[in-house]
């Protein structure tokens, strides 16, 4: 069972005194505190450190923990660039890149950055595999690529990953298009659902996918992408999600909250709350701190650092309940 962290690389999160050279302290602290993982985002929605420099940036600086994206948005940059800068990173962590990847959502989170990348909208599904097919390619030595978008001839020698096959690339998406695409061609699957039951699912499809593909379950990492605030107060906890929310999505919590998995609450609660997903599936919790500066996600980190080894505990017992 991994936990992890999403660093807070956005300026929404950012108070007014934070320094974004903190967020390498912030990256140690996670390591030394029991995370196993730590996951930057990368979009154009706010103000941020962009997800690939963070990474570069943690990996000489970092020793055991998975360094990873939660999700690249691969159309917003030249896709052999991208798979020399991933190769990069690989090579100076030391093999412990995870990327997961998305094609991003309709309307303002996503539909606007295809403009600004001068990519067309269209067939953006099939662009993103194409080209995780293409990196997975030249890792591997091609020297071309002919898809039906993504079309390279006479490429020069990239740099190879530090892994042969290159780092594990995951999926984030829960429609029924991609789970079948997670379990055909991805190693692990970043979902957010809000029901640990939709969760519970929507793996049960991503399996039987994989298993019409001649592929086992174990080729494939259930994860899962959730926003914790751990609060003794329960409505204090909601208020400081609400205005979470608002400064990075500029929505509601009570919106949010239906399309994310949101878990506030005491150490207790969120607890039994993550207990729900891990007894689902999940073998990769990636957090997301609820707080707007980096010493309010410090104290968070270290609240939901204290969990690690029950939830640990609890992802044991559901893989001794599977094996009956």
């Amino acid at each position: 069972m991994d936990i992890g962290v999403l660093l807070p690389t956005g300026t929404a999160q950012w108070g007014p005194a934070d320094d974004p050279r903190e967020l390498i302290a912030f990256g140690r602290h996670a390591e030394r505190s029991g995370f196993s993982s730590l996951f930057v985002n990368d979009s154009l929605i706010s103000p941020r450190i962009e997800a690939l420099t963070m990474l570069a940036a943690l990996a000489p600086a970092t020793e055991t923990v998975t360094l990873g994206t939660a999700a690249l948005m691969p159309f917003l940059r030249r896709p052999i660039q991208t798979a020399q800068s991933l190769a990069s990173i690989d090579l100076l962590s030391g093999g412990r890149l995870t990327v997961t990847v998305g094609a991003g959502f309709p309307g303002r989170f996503g539909r606007p950055f295809y403009t600004l990348s001068e990519v067309p909208w269209q067939r953006r599904f099939a662009r993103l595999d194409e080209t995780v097919a293409l990196w997975r390619a030249l890792w591997a030595g091609a020297d071309s690529f002919h898809g039906e978008i993504l079309r390279f001839t006479g490429i020069p020698p990239m740099t190879r990953p530090s892994r042969a096959g290159g780092p594990p690339i995951w999926l984030g998406g829960a429609t029924p298009a991609a789970l079948a695409r997670t379990g055909r061609m991805y190693d692990g699957w970043l979902p957010y659902p809000p029901d640990p039951a939709v969760y519970a699912s929507g793996l049960l499809d991503v399996r039987k996918a994989a298993a019409d593909a001649g592929r086992t379950a174990e080729d494939i990492t259930p994860a899962l992408f959730v926003s914790v605030r751990i609060d003794d107060d329960m409505e204090s906890g909601r208020r400081a999600l609400d205005d979470y929310a608002r400064a990075t999505y500029g929505m509601p919590l009570h919106e949010l909250e239906t399309i994310q998995a949101v878990v506030t609450g005491s150490a207790d609660q969120v607890l039994q709350r993550l207990g729900q997903y891990v007894a689902a599936g999940v073998r990769h919790i990636v957090v997301r701190l609820g707080a707007l500066d980096l010493r309010s996600q410090r104290d968070q980190l270290e609240r939901v650092a204290a969990l690690i080894p029950a939830v640990r505990k609890a992802a044991d017992h559901a893989a001794t309940t599977e094996g009956f």
